[in-house]
């Protein structure tokens, strides 16, 4: 349910099925079969009585997906409330969807079903564009994945490793850092949302593949095809809730695109480890590192690694790198400028800290407790993966008395648990202060903030992501001043959300930076 928006649905089947005169008599025997099967499978199982989770009221076909609207997490709360506060069940299309919208479900699901609940459902852009589950973050649970994860966990993202790449991540920091200043003469403002989403994704590129890719225009390679996955992973499809309606996606469009933007990042990938293997210097980036365990042919965290796993293990850096932690950064941008006296707070502490340095390193940071604190906050109310990347039973279970049949999709509800009331003191307002003196983390383990996921599937990126977040932010509010244009009041900044893989500000962020003088 990645990037469902239900008017998507409509349009597609309304353009693409019910005005497509080749299509009309295909679709109604189809739906006449369909129908006669469902009725007798019915019939067949009228005598069983489960268990199962509340469930609203469902239409014939679709199930509950003309409930989900455009922000799903916003309408699933709402369902929540009414119909299941601590589970939910729902039928989007032909597929059952259990709902967990409570901490203490999420901890009885981690305790007592991690294993259980570990799969990923076979979405069609996942599969198509990840190399068939051959990545870490989509891939079904079991052996392959695990050998996956652990090379990713061992070898890529261990925070010894993620402290090996700070000086590629402080050359992009200081080049965006350059790029404002020039903006700065002007008086321009800049895109923030388009300067954050560069900066992610040319230290993912760096850290991954050695180098930006920086085409003569000034764009990035990696980044468009990037950009172009993000766009696909969002796009509906009619394979992920109507298994027997797979062949649509050929006839809206989504199955070509898809092949598309495979063949352009497998072509891509292929160059840059053919340069790598025929580079004899000394580098260690993501595929020097990868290309270096292949080789370990006889001991067991390299057997069986292919390029297909290679390329699988790259592309997802990217989609697990750029968007989520450009999207994160943007909304904390976006809620300090709402928040003055947050801001003002922030940038002393930051000043304090750095004093007159030209740089601002990692022993900086970790002095910085207070911006920690805003990173926190802005993550418990904006994730950027505000139902997680959906898991899938591999078996039926039973989870708070209820019955929860195999191949169920589970969605956690991390934005409901995180603006939970019951949780969470005055739980819709910007206030970094109540992570002071806290013990609660995003690690995992308080599982009524858990904007990384918990569990076997939770995000191994997580060191990465917020290293950057750390250190991009930092930098931001240590080497200037920022106000909104034209007048516009912080109370009056647009928050509104758009939806896709992630959710983002819908509509673009401006600001003017004012270079800060730390000259005595």
């Amino acid at each position: 349910m990645g990037g469902l928006l239900l008017p998507q649905f409509f349009n597609v089947l309304w353009r693409e099925v019910f005005f497509h005169p080749l299509l009309v008599s295909v679709s109604f025997s189809a739906s006449f079969v369909s129908l006669l099967f469902l009725f007798i499978c019915r019939i067949g199982s009228s005598g069983v009585k489960l268990n199962l989770p509340p469930s609203p009221p469902r239409l014939p076909l679709i199930g509950n997906l003309h409930q989900l609207g455009s922000l799903p997490h916003r309408s699933l709360r709402a369902l929540a409330h009414k119909y299941g506060p601590d589970l939910m069940l729902l039928y989007l299309g032909q597929v059952p969807a259990l709902v967990v919208s409570s901490a203490g479900m999420v901890r009885e699901m981690v305790k007592n079903h991690d294993i259980a609940i570990s799969n990923r459902p076979r979405n069609i852009a996942p599969s198509a564009i990840l190399y068939d589950g051959n990545d870490v973050g989509f891939a079904p649970y079991g052996e392959h994945w695990k050998q996956a994860r652990k090379i990713s966990v061992v070898e890529l993202l261990s925070v010894k490793r993620v402290q090996e790449f700070q000086r590629m991540r402080d050359e992009e920091v200081t080049a965006m850092v350059d790029r404002i200043q020039s903006a700065c003469v002007n008086r321009s403002t800049i895109n923030i949302g388009e300067t954050l989403i560069a900066v992610a994704n040319n230290i993912v590129s760096r850290c991954a593949l050695g180098k930006t890719f920086m085409e003569a225009d000034g764009r990035s390679r990696m980044g468009e095809l990037t950009r172009e996955m993000m766009v696909l992973f969002g796009a509906f499809s009619f394979g992920d809730f109507f298994p027997g309606l797979k062949w649509m996606d050929v006839v809206s469009g989504l199955s070509g695109r898809l092949k598309t933007t495979s063949r352009k990042m497998d072509e891509f990938l292929d160059q840059v480890i053919e340069e790598h293997k025929a580079n004899s210097v000394e580098k260690k980036d993501f595929v020097d590192i990868l290309l270096q365990v292949q080789n370990q042919k006889d001991e067991k965290l390299g057997s069986g690694l292919t390029q297909q796993d290679i390329k699988g293990i790259l592309a997802d850096m990217f989609v697990a790198g750029t968007d989520t932690t450009s999207t994160v950064m943007e909304w904390l941008m976006a809620e300090l400028v709402r928040n003055p006296e947050v801001m003002k707070k922030a940038q002393e502490e930051v000043r304090r800290v750095v004093g007159k340095k030209s740089n601002i390193d990692v022993e900086d940071i970790n002095q910085m407790g207070y911006l920690k604190c805003v990173i926190k906050e802005s993550l418990r109310l904006h994730p950027s993966l505000p139902l997680l990347v959906p898991r899938q039973t591999s078996e039926s279970i039973q989870l708070g008395g209820f019955h929860i049949p195999a191949e169920t999709t589970v969605f956690v509800n991390a934005w409901a648990i995180q603006r939970d009331p019951t949780l969470w003191d005055r739980p819709e307002e910007f206030i970094p202060e109540r992570f002071e003196n806290s013990d609660i983390d995003f690690k995992g383990q308080d599982f009524q903030f858990s904007p990384f996921g918990t569990g076997r599937r939770g995000c191994p990126g997580m060191t990465f992501g917020i290293t950057v977040n750390e250190s991009v932010i930092a930098n931001l509010l240590y080497w200037f001043d920022w106000k909104l244009p034209g007048g516009v009041l912080a109370k009056d900044l647009d928050m509104t959300e758009a939806h896709s893989l992630t959710v983002f500000k819908k509509l673009p962020f401006h600001l003017l930076p004012i270079p800060y003088n730390c000259s005595p």
